[in-house]
């Protein structure tokens, strides 16, 4: 337990950022796993949907900072490719 005044602070400053970054981190991997679910059932619209979902919340938590930009490219690069190995 910090003794410093300034890092008690600190310390409920990254508790609130943690929860905060988990929601996003935790919606993304979720939209993921239904976007490669979608994509094994091989009904292509269905995936085409959960993929620009997974999409759009890969790149929700990059602009709220809680993955790399290049992690996000990464998994949407991956996930495109799937789609497209559908089709």
């Amino acid at each position: 337990m910090a003794n410093i005044k300034s890092q008690i602070k600190r310390n409920k400053q990254n508790q609130a950022q943690r929860k905060r970054n988990r929601v996003y981190r935790g919606a993304a991997r979720t939209f993921v796993r239904k976007a490669q679910a979608a994509i094994k059932t091989g009904v292509e619209t269905d995936a085409q949907a959960e993929v620009k979902t997974a999409i759009k919340a890969l790149d929700k938590a990059v602009t709220m900072g809680v993955i790399h930009k290049n992690n996000a490219a990464r998994r949407k690069s991956r996930l495109v490719k799937k789609l497209n190995s559908l089709q």
